[in-house]
């Protein structure tokens, strides 16, 4: 087989897809690239057996079909010191080997067999779900829950994104225990209830490779698999199995106080006075007033501290609360809004960060944190 494409259109792609590629693959071909033809399209795909990524290019010049697989590494390290400029890809199926001619000179490999990798996992017919979402959605969905997934191998579930349909809304929610994500778009609805928990690396790839700009995501997905579709790429991963903690009993719903504050300045003064915390705790108070928002941080074994004040508003009683600063400036930075409201109900209980000005109307981001035990 043979075909003629850009070698920047194609090295764009394959860095899109390499990210899947495990360092430490169990079996040898899963650092290759499975180039296949067919018809007028080049599909390429990289796997590490959990998660697999294909991206799809239109190819005009070309003849012949089949498949084989490449040296991930070799050929992305090949096309990055190619300029601008048409590839030809000669590939003989029976000996494997590859010629790769440029305007000046040519480069010979020699490939694996592309029966050799591993097919793909197929969804259950009668386990089928399927819904269509706009980009925009799903980008957002998984860059703000993201971060606050948990790394546990005793839990599991814990190191995913969980997705919910339902015929109301759309949500994702993320925790560590210390602290929970929850992103809700009332506009996509389903026409059943149903979720399932991916994995924080496919996660982490949708999060790079799908476009900012409004295009369909097909998500389908049964007990074990799950589909997204969009653009040029489809990413296949397998769930994580088991069932997501009720993740509502922690939400407090009785929160009579409510700070509401500049989101930027707040941020800046946590990581100004973050720095005199104690390491191990990385404790911050916070001693909230009607107006006024002071936050400090101690270490005793060094014998520094630091306070600085900020003018906020602030409806409830006085209160003392600590926080570990690292969380509570991790949600402010993943926070879009110029001002959020910090709800109360007291120093033991979580409180709950909110945008003061939703971006959309039919989203709805609530962030949570556990407080810490401030030592008198």
């Amino acid at each position: 087989m043979n075909f003629v494409i850009s070698s920047s259109v194609l090295l764009n792609h394959l860095q899109a897809i390499s990210r899947v590629i495990s360092s430490k693959n169990t079996l040898p071909i899963l650092d290759n690239f499975l180039f296949q033809l067919s018809e007028n399209k080049l599909i390429v795909t990289a796997s590490d057996l959990e998660t697999t990524l294909i991206s799809s290019i239109d190819i005009e010049n070309f003849s012949g079909e089949g498949n084989i697989a490449i040296d991930a590494k070799r050929l992305t390290n090949i096309l990055k010191e190619f300029s601008e400029q048409p590839l030809t890809f000669n590939v003989n199926t029976e000996n494997l080997k590859i010629d790769i001619l440029s305007e000046n000179g040519k480069f010979s490999v020699v490939g694996q067999s592309g029966d050799d990798f591993p097919q793909l996992p197929t969804i259950k017919e009668e386990q089928r779900n399927s819904i269509q979402v706009n980009s925009e959605v799903v980008l957002n969905g998984v860059s703000k829950t993201l971060f606050a997934t948990a790394d546990d191998e005793l839990r599991p579930v814990m190191n995913g994104v969980l997705v919910q349909l339902s015929p109301e809304d759309l949500t994702f929610v993320a925790s560590d225990a210390h602290k929970l994500v929850r992103y809700r778009r009332t506009d996509i609805k389903a026409d059943f209830t149903s979720s399932f928990i991916l994995p924080k690396k496919p996660a982490s790839l949708l999060k790079n490779i799908i476009p900012k700009d409004e295009q369909l995501v097909k998500i389908e997905f049964d007990e074990k698999n799950a589909f997204f579709e969009f653009a040029d790429y489809k990413l296949v991963c397998r769930l994580v199995e088991g069932n997501y903690p009720n993740y509502q009993t922690v939400i407090p719903t009785d929160n009579p106080n409510k700070l509401t504050i500049d989101r930027v300045a707040f941020y800046n003064t946590l990581k100004r006075v973050s720095v005199f915390s104690n390491q191990a705790s990385n404790l911050v108070k916070l001693d909230i007033t009607a107006n006024q928002l002071t936050v400090s941080a101690q270490d005793i074994d060094f014998s520094i501290s630091a306070v600085e004040r900020i003018n906020c508003q602030y409806e409830g009683e006085g209160m003392q609360i600590g926080f570990k600063s690292v969380f509570l400036v991790e949600i402010l930075s993943n926070l879009s809004a110029s001002d959020v409201i910090l709800e109360l109900s007291d120093p033991s209980r979580a409180g709950i960060l909110l945008p003061v000005d939703k971006e959309n109307e039919d989203e709805d981001v609530l962030m949570l944190l556990m407080p810490m035990m401030i030592n008198a």
